[in-house]
């Protein structure tokens, strides 16, 4: 085995462990942020009965099954959601890790992949999203990729995100001033975020990414009118496909594109 494998396997393993723990935490912020609570107090609490939960009752994954999904003081269901966002966490950190090696971009990217993870599901649960991630999420974006350009010696990249970021709030924005019912403002937002870390990796991810939105969008789109779960005036949450066309660019744009100019380099 070469170093460099063995490295990356070890890398993997940590983001895995890491995005278990960070997944747990993002439980919490698709319940609280909604509903405009602090993330950090109170501790974590059964929604029914307000029981704190105790440290063994917070294991990501292992509690839950142990507890066969209910709470150990009221016995109410709990959701089998909460260990799927910790194991999607851990998948896409892990994911991250494999793409990048022994980068200094792998925490930015995972951070990247959090974001839109927590997006996604408080957008379908609710139709927002919200500032209180995606801000966050763009000001902790700015140190962690300006670390990585400087010890990796990236400028040229970073320059990329920057304009990358500029054309994905711009593009999205003329979109929502010609239709803002069918675009948020917050899908704005997102998409400069979404610009930053696609830009990254070159423009031509950046539109492998929002092709693959829209095409996702469509493609769902048409399946819920045709199956008639949403007839043609229904709102569909729009932040979910950004994020899968965001992450699927990020791990496989690199051979979209290349299949894309019909294996030419």
């Amino acid at each position: 085995m070469s170093t460099l494998l063995a490295v990356t396997i070890l890398l993997a393993i940590v983001c895995g462990g890491v995005g278990l723990a960070v997944g747990s935490f993002l439980n919490v912020v698709i319940y609280r942020v909604p509903r405009k609570e602090s993330i950090v107090r109170p501790r974590s609490h059964c929604p029914a009965c307000g029981v704190q939960l105790a440290d063994r009752d917070n294991v990501p994954v292992v509690s839950w099954l142990v507890l066969r999904g209910r709470c150990r003081s009221c016995h109410a269901r709990i959701s089998v959601r909460y260990p799927i966002v910790e194991l999607a966490t851990a998948g896409l950190f892990i994911a991250a890790a494999v793409r990048f090696g022994a980068s200094w971009v792998v925490p930015g990217y995972c951070l990247f992949f959090a974001s839109l993870l927590a997006i996604s599901v408080i957008d379908l649960d609710h139709y927002i999203v919200p500032n209180r991630i995606v801000y966050p999420t763009l000001f902790a974006t700015v140190p962690l990729m300006l670390g990585a350009a400087g010890l990796s010696h990236q400028w040229t990249a970073f320059g990329h995100a920057a304009l990358g970021g500029l054309a994905g709030f711009l593009g999205f924005f003329v979109i929502h001033l010609i239709s803002p019912r069918g675009m948020g403002f917050g899908d704005v937002r997102l998409a400069g975020v979404i610009g930053v870390y696609l830009g990254w990796l070159g423009y031509g991810h950046l539109a492998v990414g929002l092709f693959l939105a829209f095409l996702s969008a469509s493609v769902v789109g048409i399946g819920l009118m045709i199956t008639r779960v949403r007839g043609r005036r229904d709102a569909v949450p729009f932040a979910p496909f950004m994020a899968v066309g965001a992450i699927a660019a990020v791990l496989w744009g690199h051979q979209i594109i290349h299949l894309y100019r019909g294996g030419r380099a």
